[in-house]
């Protein structure tokens, strides 16, 4: 393989981005389901049993996913300006 570069690079446990997938959005590692898919149907009600089973993933996925979404805000710095 010589002069290829992987692109893939884990940006938290079980979370991924490749430039090359998805356009570059965080996936679930081992498959194409973009985290913000699972956020959007965890959003809808819909269970994390159903969104494994309907997804191909494992619960523990899922958890990731919600893990990730959660460090990413509490990471996040906003500004306000005052009134």
């Amino acid at each position: 393989m010589k002069g290829k570069k992987f692109l893939s690079v884990e940006i938290a446990p079980r979370i991924i981005v490749d430039p090359r997938m998805r356009f570059g959005q965080p996936v679930i590692k081992g498959t194409r389901v973009p985290a913000a898919v699972i956020l959007d149907e965890m959003a809808a009600g819909t269970t994390p049993a159903d969104i494994a089973r309907e997804y191909g993933i494992t619960a523990e996925d899922v958890r990731a996913v919600l893990r990730y979404a959660a460090e990413t805000i509490a990471a996040e710095e906003l500004k306000v300006a005052s009134a």
